[in-house]
């Protein structure tokens, strides 16, 4: 922890899903070393738990989640326990996607794609967020970032429509844009207790997600998800934020 990296209150408990690679992994990584109970979820529980010993080698508070975003018993059962061992959640980063489109041309993408990957990136931080909501309300300080991607800015892909030349991705893109408009609901929804939601833009970092094609690092990707995951009272909430600017919509 360092200077710039401030404690976070004592008592912090933070769910990450999809948690056990990746930028979920370095997320549950930086909240720990500031002080945080983090849970770390993540469907399977073997990988799980290994993620949760090499992180627990790091230090800080860290415990396994068992937890299938597209599974309601599965979300039931961690809300169920998080109410049960803390009564309430500060944290909650919705890290968990899918991308099954790749190489896909826009017009050969099939509904049952869309489907899958709206049953993850959509229905899935749905299913999540609602199950957890009366948990953040109950922080005082509730937090909640949505994983987002500039290729879901409707703003940035009619300004400019080439930057979609390599990305043909109807799929993936449209589930971050409807992304969006979830963080601006909810955050709206919760604003009047205290919980702020916003989006993060982790930037096009190497993970199993693209087949490590990245140019950043996934420690590098999680730092907005950090910042706006323990922003302070004075802090934005509905709004779209990669490293260095705020998004367009």
């Amino acid at each position: 922890m360092t200077a710039t990296e401030p404690a976070l209150p004592a008592g912090t408990v933070a769910l990450v899903t999809g948690a056990n690679k990746g930028i979920g992994y370095q997320t549950a990584r930086k909240l720990a070393a500031r002080g945080a109970t983090v849970l770390v979820g993540a469907r399977d529980a073997e990988r799980g738990a290994a993620a949760v010993t090499d992180l627990a080698a790091g230090g800080g508070d860290v415990r396994l989640c068992v937890l299938d975003v597209t599974d309601q018993a599965s979300v039931t059962a961690a809300a169920d326990r998080i109410a049960r061992d803390f009564g309430k959640l500060d944290i909650l980063v919705n890290n968990a996607g899918v991308l099954v489109d790749q190489g896909v041309p826009v017009l050969e993408v099939t509904a049952d794609q869309l489907r899958r990957t709206y049953e993850t990136n959509v229905f899935g931080v749905v299913a999540v967020t609602s199950a957890l909501a009366p948990l953040l309300a109950k922080s005082g300080r509730g937090r909640v970032v949505n994983l987002s991607s500039s290729l879901g800015s409707l703003s940035v892909n009619a300004a400019e429509p080439e930057r979609l030349a390599p990305y043909q991705l109807l799929a993936y893109n449209s589930s971050k844009s409807a992304l969006n408009a979830l963080t601006l609901m909810y955050a709206n929804a919760l604003k009047d207790a205290g919980v702020k939601v916003n989006s993060a833009e982790p930037g096009y970092v190497a993970t199993d997600l693209n087949g490590h094609a990245g140019f950043g690092t996934a420690e590098e990707g999680a730092e907005v998800v950090v910042r706006l995951a323990t922003l302070d009272q004075d802090g934005p909430t509905a709004s779209f934020q990669s490293a260095t600017a705020q998004l367009p919509w």
